[in-house]
């Protein structure tokens, strides 16, 4: 396969949006102007989209017994992080270092999507993600989001669905 160029990749999106592009899924891109000083990626993205905090899912990189592993929450919670370790069959887990999440996603902090990345991680999607016909999880880079169906996220992404947040 080709190596695109940077410009070709910002011409077809991100690697995310390509990813369910190629796939064939059906999604919906919601942009917005991201404010640096706001305290929290995903409450920003909500109040600009408009769309209950129940709704859009940050994306973390946690480490799992010495994996990492992709844990996708509501903004409007948090991660119980003894949830994740026991729902990929793991004993403990704490969240990966920023730096080392930032590379092997091929995403900065804050924008960091569960589809597309660099390298595939095992994932785990929270089951309030079912209560939903769609939710919202980062497209790739602050200030977009992508629109789907929270089955379509756990097919592409191979996601365990568990109760993981709090």
């Amino acid at each position: 396969m080709a190596k695109k160029s940077k410009k070709q990749q910002q011409a077809g999106g991100t690697p995310a949006t390509v990813a369910l592009t190629a796939a064939g899924t059906s999604y919906t891109v919601h942009a917005y102007d991201h404010d640096p000083a706001h305290p929290s990626y995903g409450e920003e993205a909500a109040e600009a989209m408009g769309v209950s905090p129940d709704r859009v899912f940050k994306t973390l990189v946690a480490d799992v017994d010495g994996t990492l592993t992709v844990a996708v929450v509501p903004v409007a919670g948090q991660l119980d992080l003894k949830a994740l370790a026991a729902a990929v069959g793991g004993k403990r887990a704490t969240m990966a270092d920023p730096t080392l999440a930032e590379r092997t996603t091929g995403y900065v902090r804050g924008g960091i999507s569960p589809l597309g990345q660099r390298k595939k991680l095992p994932t785990v999607l929270d089951a309030s993600a079912s209560a939903h016909a769609t939710i919202c999880v980062s497209a790739g880079r602050r200030g977009l989001e992508v629109e789907l169906a929270p089955q379509d996220l756990r097919e592409l992404t191979e996601a365990v669905l568990a109760p993981i947040g709090r």
